[in-house]
């Protein structure tokens, strides 16, 4: 009982804590920032961060900001800010400040500020929070071969004599700059998300802060940018937790504010043994481009990612990107990871496919249609009037579709159906008669085929579903079908649709 109430005790101080930080953040403008490097495809990880980081401004009238991290000239990838931009452009989240939109704290793309990065590194080294390192390739890889017992840096050029700095930069010996960590003591920071959270020094790497080609590391970078653009809340995965105190102990270094740090869940991936692992392109589609040419709307893929890791009040799950604007709060953000469910995000797809106006579904889906169907024979409007309440995804589309451009072989005893009492001794005599009867046809459209099939089954004395079902199967080839007889009839035209039924009586 002591130890819960001890338990208890220390959240109440960590919510209170909480409460202090917010209350400090409530006289600045919040301010977000999403700083992606350009090196491929938006990654769902990353579009949950842009969309967190856009709530949390949203939610507080504040601003978001984005920023391109491209001094990893390595990994560059072009296009990829192009690639950037469309993906938020197309998941409808806006940015108020960045390289194509301006802003008054530019320039927003990392390799444009390079010449500020240099000068504060060097503030450190004279304030001994860094230091040169001279360190060579073949040295640094030695010290893995070696055993190191520390698993980082050996801090080899952490107490050379100016004298011996000086030489060195004198002869022109490539260097790079290291942070100068503490090697006793803790480093403590409060997240949002996981509370206090504390490091012993001994474990944090004198990490490098500017590389030998004079560009920032992505560690260094963050924090000056960060402070220079006034950023208040920073979000990340929960991977970063363990290195956020080299962050902080920078900020200490500089003596500026940290931001509120908020901590994601990781977002995990179902492995084929049962397991669970962090999601990879082994468990499928990871990236937002991915998705889309799998047949995902981006409005879906938004609203099932702000629920991997934040939970609403209620149990409602269809989000616009407006009301998750309204609703969302940092407080329904969760530890535990979460798990990518591609079955789940089809449902949502579903759900978002079946409430698009028929124009919107049409303009989504023509591309699909156009792959298998021609524009000029066929009307797409009525194949999608058919089609919407039945598709899931829209690469589904084609396969369900291309039996109007083609009939597909198919075997006689498809004619066969318990349910509607079909059998090969019926079948042909009511093919039969509804040959007979849509020839005299002088208008064909949805309309007049109902009536005349309708009336076929009333003289035949037969249910409905006893004509439509071999009607059906002979139109189309297939057991399911996207609308019934009636729509595929109306669909294909009387000229094609006599002669569908024509060979379907021939198989009998």
């Amino acid at each position: 009982m002591i130890m819960y109430n001890l338990h208890e005790m220390f959240y109440k101080v960590l919510k209170l804590k909480n409460k202090r930080k917010e209350i400090v953040m409530k006289d600045k403008t919040v301010r977000t920032r999403f700083a992606p490097s350009p090196t491929g495809f938006m990654h769902i990880g990353n579009l949950r961060t842009a969309l967190f980081e856009y709530l949390i401004a949203k939610a507080n009238n504040g601003t978001f900001v984005l920023r391109i991290e491209d001094t990893d000239k390595e990994r560059f990838v072009p296009g990829a800010i192009d690639v950037i931009y469309d993906t938020l452009k197309q998941v409808g989240i806006e940015h108020d400040e960045g390289p194509d939109v301006g802003g008054d704290y530019g320039p927003y793309i990392q390799s444009e500020r390079k010449n500020c990065y240099l000068d504060y590194a060097k503030k450190l080294i004279d304030n001994d929070k860094a230091y040169y390192c001279f360190c060579t390739k073949e040295r640094l890889e030695s010290l893995h071969e070696n055993g190191n017992e520390f698993s980082g840096y050996d801090r080899h050029c952490r107490n050379l004599t100016k004298a011996e700095i000086e030489d060195l930069l004198n002869a022109g010996t490539p260097y790079v700059i290291r942070q100068k960590v503490p090697t006793s003591g803790k480093t403590s920071f409060l997240d949002s998300v996981y509370g206090e959270i504390s490091v012993n020094n001994e474990e944090i790497e004198d990490q490098i802060l500017i590389k030998t080609d004079g560009y920032p590391t992505y560690n260094f970078a963050n924090v000056i940018d960060d402070h220079l653009m006034d950023i208040t809340h920073v979000v990340r995965g929960s991977e970063y937790l363990s290195s956020t105190p080299k962050y902080n102990l920078l900020y200490e270094a500089f003596d500026w504010t940290p931001p509120v740090y908020v901590h994601l869940p990781l977002i995990m991936g179902k492995n084929p043994d049962g397991t669970t692992s962090k999601l990879s392109k082994r468990h499928g589609a990871t990236s937002f481009n991915d998705l889309v040419n799998d047949g995902y709307l981006p409005q879906a893929v938004i609203n099932y990612i702000a629920l991997l890791g934040w939970c609403p009040k209620d149990n409602r799950e269809i989000f616009s990107l407006e009301d998750l604007e309204k609703v969302f709060s940092v407080d329904g953000i969760v530890k535990s990871p979460s798990i990518f469910d591609y079955d789940k995000l089809t449902w949502f797809n579903g759900e978002y496919i079946r409430n698009l106006s028929l124009e919107k579904f049409l303009e989504v889906s023509r591309p699909y249609f156009k792959t298998v169907l021609d524009e000029e024979k066929f009307d797409f409007n009525k194949v999608a009037s058919i089609l919407q309440q039945r598709v899931t995804k829209l690469t589904q589309i084609p396969d369900m579709v291309k039996f109007f451009a083609k009939l597909p072989d198919y075997d006689k005893d498809l004619f066969v159906n318990k349910k509607s009492k079909t059998n090969l001794e019926n079948v042909p005599g009511i093919l039969s008669k509804t040959i007979e009867t849509l020839q005299e046809l002088e208008s064909w459209n949805h309309d007049t085929i109902h009536d005349a099939l309708i009336g076929l089954a009333e003289k035949l004395n037969l249910k409905n579903g006893t004509v439509m079902w071999p009607v059906r199967i002979a139109v189309s080839g297939m057991s399911v079908t996207p609308g019934g007889a009636i729509e595929i009839l109306d669909i294909l035209g009387k000229d094609e649709s006599l002669k569908r039924l024509e060979i379907g009586l021939r198989k009998l």
